[in-house]
């Protein structure tokens, strides 16, 4: 019987023992997706401090709603922007009581550095007097005394409050007139724009509340000069973010009417067994602090509003690698700004964090 020949057969005709065609094209597509999954799911040195911030995707809807505080004094949620005079990019923290010889010109000369800030203030005899260092009169300060200089040559300086020696003065001042008194006497004397409060002792919720009610008359009264108040916390950051207590000194400060510019996280380098584990906790204990800020200022996200300050033992403690991943999450997340305690960082890794303005 004679058969006749089908061109379209012909061009699909396999040699024996070739898989059809349809099952070739089936495992190639399983190989595609096994390759990119086994690429997926290896590590990565950079992955903690490469990963976007995640929190820019989400919705208010998908995060949890802040509960009103039953005075009924919640301030409405408002959009993370940043005040005009805040800090931003790399902060000098300069210790105006125990190094007296600094020099702000000099430093920001040296070093590129616009913002610093100069600590710390706390309440002097009778408790509603601000001093540096609970001893020495404002005025005093040859540290702070620069400060003119320092913006003619276009930087700027805040002042911290508290500390880990002294008082600060919400909680020696009993008296909330005098106690508005004395922080709008500071923030007079050196024309500031921003101020920050190192708290220990988030739980004294009458202090917490005594300082917010100044801290909003100030920035009440500071709105309409041209040079508006920034307020910023440094408080401790753990491996599970911040404390419960810190939390609700946020947030009652928040609802009192203080607009909060800006949470500092203060972490210690911890001695990693490689360099690769070194900042992996940083940025996990950050991710986790993120939406507990969020909670406390009212907002959907948090991130505009997170600074961070690793603290070194020693001036070799942050390598120009870890400087170049620490600024490079800032960057991504849009962190408020970076800084250091303790020791001083080598000028290289000062360079590293400044880096571009963000």
């Amino acid at each position: 019987m004679s058969v006749v020949a089908d061109p379209s057969a012909a061009r699909h005709a396999r040699e024996p023992g070739t898989p059809p065609r349809s099952v070739i094209v089936l495992a190639s597509v399983a190989l595609t997706v096994a390759t990119g999954a086994a690429l997926w799911l290896l590590p990565s040195e950079t992955d903690d401090w490469m990963r976007p911030a995640q929190a820019r995707a989400q919705t208010s809807a998908s995060l949890p709603a802040t509960r009103a505080a039953s005075s009924g004094l919640a301030a409405a949620p408002s959009a993370p922007v940043r005040a005009t005079g805040a800090p931003s990019g790399f902060v000098t923290f300069v210790d105006a009581v125990h190094d007296p010889r600094a020099s702000l010109p000099r430093a920001a000369q040296q070093s590129g550095v616009r913002w610093f800030t100069l600590g710390h203030l706390t309440a002097g005899q009778g408790g509603c007097t601000p001093k540096w260092g609970g001893r020495q009169a404002l005025g005093d300060n040859p540290v702070a005394n620069h400060l003119g200089r320092l913006r003619t040559a276009g930087g700027d300086a805040g002042l911290s409050f508290g500390g880990s020696a002294g008082r600060e003065l919400a909680s020696a001042c009993l008296v909330p007139g005098l106690l508005t008194a004395a922080y709008r006497q500071a923030v007079g004397a050196f024309d500031a724009a921003h101020v920050d409060f190192e708290i220990r002792d988030p739980a004294d919720l009458d202090a917490v509340r005594r300082r917010a009610t100044a801290l909003a008359t100030i920035q009440r009264e500071k709105a309409g000069t041209g040079r508006p108040l920034a307020v910023s916390f440094t408080l401790p950051l753990t491996g599970r973010g911040l404390s419960p207590q810190d939390q609700v000194m946020l947030r009652t400060t928040r609802e009192t009417g203080v607009r909060i510019t800006a949470v500092n996280l203060l972490v210690p380098l911890r001695a990693a067994q490689t360099a690769r584990g070194r900042l992996r906790p940083v940025a996990s204990a950050v991710r986790t602090a993120q939406p507990q800020i969020a909670r406390a200022l009212g907002e959907p996200s948090a991130w505009e509003r997170i600074a961070l300050t690793p603290v070194l033992a020693g001036p070799t403690d942050l390598s120009s690698a870890d400087a170049r991943k620490l600024a490079g999450f800032a960057s991504r997340h849009d962190l408020a700004w970076l800084s250091t305690r303790g020791a001083t960082p080598v000028p290289e890794v000062v360079r590293l964090l400044a880096g571009p303005a963000r």
